[in-house]
């Protein structure tokens, strides 16, 4: 019998050693920045007109995602969130961003 992937539709099992994991299966690694393929470009669709950077192809953890953006936020002086595998910077700082990510040594491709 294969493991659930979560505790939906588990109602009980018969197996007097049975023991739910609740870790996944298989942890999320962070990838070294030159293996890295991210694309920055510029989004306001559903933004209610404003504008944002958008990182996509972030390839790690949750946490560094979030690290990531925090370092973005800083360098370029504004706000901004990581949501849904994406780093989403308040504006048109494409180009501060990618410079940014260059630097860390990804590599970025720069979409309009």
């Amino acid at each position: 019998m294969s493991k659930p992937k979560n505790r939906e539709g588990m109602v009980f099992s018969t197996n007097p050693e049975f023991k739910f994991n609740d870790q996944q299966d298989e942890e999320v690694v962070l990838l070294p920045w030159s293996s890295q393929k991210l694309k920055v470009s510029l989004d306001k669709s559903g933004r209610a007109g404003k504008v944002v950077s958008l990182v996509e192809g972030f390839a790690g953890p949750a946490s560094d995602l979030e690290k990531l953006a925090k370092e973005l936020k800083n360098h370029c002086g504004t706000g901004g969130s990581a949501k849904d595998g994406q780093v989403l910077i308040q504006g048109d700082v494409r180009t501060k961003v990618a410079t940014f990510l260059e630097k860390k040594g990804a590599k970025v491709r720069l979409l309009s």
